[in-house]
């Protein structure tokens, strides 16, 4: 993004890595996992903005708007132009293969994925069923789905030095995924998917490599590789066998862990929490009770009193 010229005579703007002028945020967050990047950025709207971004071979760039009443006038080629309206929830994908300009209006606040060429056309290579040419390029559709999905990334924007890499490199690509499935353009029909499960040593392998990883630094790649496996194969795999995504098994480990130690030691929530890996207090009993139904408290006490 490109925003308009300063004036004459004062010093130049800075820009960020995708061309917006820094001073004009009110929020800009980056987070960068291995084969895709995540964005919030936020205007109060005070200035008309005219974006333009030259053609490049970057990939895509998805947006998905987490506010209503933001609008833009977007050019097509200097022929003619095109009004789009955004609300909650309402999302854009464009392709950086494209010369692209556009006045901005109001205020917006959006959660932007970036997929490099690289990274989709991996993703299409590993995934099962129906070959894709690219991605249809859309604005102003509404998405929930896909709102839903960039909703979960905020947290770890907020915090990006706590994002957890596994869970990063997780939601990139289910997001990849769902694009594919959704605005991927198709080549041929594949066959349906079937139903994989890890062999016995390939899944006490991915088990062992995973417990023995820190779940921040934690590498999809790295145990699908020593399952001689592709990520997508390997991620839908294992949930097959275990029922739970890596990351969900992890976090099941940790809260097991966790159950032990509040069972069998004096530890403090806080220091059980950093025993078993999570970020803080918080977010141990928010992992807790998402799985347990309960906060470790209340489960505790539930303990005792049984």
């Amino acid at each position: 993004m490109n925003l308009t010229p300063a004036a004459v005579g004062a010093s130049p703007a800075r820009v960020d890595s995708l061309g917006c002028t820094a001073s004009r945020l009110g929020t800009s967050q980056e987070l960068h996992g291995q084969d895709v990047s995540f964005y919030r950025k936020r205007s109060d709207g005070r200035f008309l903005e005219q974006v333009t971004t030259p053609a490049s071979d970057r990939g895509y760039l998805i947006g998905v708007s987490l506010t209503q009443g933001h609008s833009r006038r977007i050019f097509h080629g200097g022929k003619h132009s095109t009004a789009h309206d955004f609300g909650q929830q309402d999302v854009y994908v464009r392709s950086f293969s494209h010369d692209y300009q556009a006045d901005l209006r109001g205020a917006f606040d959006f959660l932007l994925l970036e997929i490099p060429r690289t990274a989709f056309e991996r993703a299409v290579d590993e995934r099962q069923g129906r070959r894709v040419r690219g991605l249809e390029c859309v604005t102003g559709l509404r998405d929930p789905v896909l709102a839903h999905l960039a909703a979960a990334v905020l947290p770890a924007l907020e915090r990006p030095q706590q994002a957890s890499a596994l869970f990063v490199e997780q939601i990139g690509l289910v997001m990849q995924t769902y694009l594919i499935e959704q605005y991927g353009g198709v080549l041929s029909q594949g066959t349906p998917r079937k139903r994989h499960v890890l062999s016995r040593v390939n899944e006490q392998r991915a088990k062992d490599m995973l417990s023995s990883q820190d779940v921040a630094q934690a590498s999809i790649d790295a145990v699908a590789t020593a399952c001689k496996l592709s990520r997508g194969h390997f991620i839908r795999a294992f949930r097959d066998t275990t029922g739970m995504t890596p990351y969900q098994w992890v976090l099941s480990q940790r809260i097991e862990r966790a159950q032990t130690l509040l069972l069998t030691s004096r530890l403090s929530l806080a220091e059980v929490a950093d025993a078993c890996g999570f970020a803080d207090q918080s977010h141990l009993s928010r992992v807790f009770s998402q799985l347990k139904g309960l906060p470790p408290g209340a489960w505790l006490r539930g303990q005792s009193q049984g």
